[in-house]
């Protein structure tokens, strides 16, 4: 079993008991060390603060310790927030957007263009449902590479 795929399996009920949501682990090489990043979530106003990310830390270390789950190697733990832009993946980062505005770059054109920006109106297993300046527009999930939610500064 891969490093990010034994720590979600341990970590995943930790965090959920906390009154978070897991949203990803990464595994990866960053500035000359291996950093395993969790990244988490919440339904709270303001999202995650500084202190959720130091609650989960904790909770999570004794037992990533115990697991050890780099045999012996050296890694440096990050626990964040996913951020604003954070790329919709799941069922319920989909319908959480509903009825706000979304970015979503398509493997292959429609209509002549890789990248729509609209409210999204739908969601399904199968397709999401865009209104757009240019109209209605219906996707195919199978064909967004990335959507994620639309930020104007």
């Amino acid at each position: 079993m891969s490093v990010k795929d034994s720590v979600t399996e341990l970590i995943a009920p930790i965090i959920s008991d906390l009154g978070y949501e897991l949203v990803e682990v990464t595994y990866k090489k960053e500035h000359d060390a291996m950093t395993l990043t969790v990244y988490i979530d919440t339904d709270k106003e303001g999202g995650i603060s500084l202190d959720d990310t130091e609650i989960v830390a904790t909770a999570i270390d004794e037992p990533l310790d115990r697991l050890d789950p780099t045999a012996g190697a050296p890694y440096v733990l990050n626990v964040s927030s996913p951020g604003l832009d954070r790329p919709l993946k799941t069922e319920k980062d989909y319908k959480k957007k509903i009825g706000t505005e979304i970015e979503v770059s398509l493997y292959a054109a429609i209509d002549g263009k890789k990248k729509y920006v609209g409210v999204l109106t739908a969601f399904t297993i199968e397709t999401i449902s865009l209104h757009t300046k240019e109209g209605d527009l219906e996707i195919s999930m199978k064909d967004i590479a990335v959507a994620r939610p639309y930020i104007t500064f």
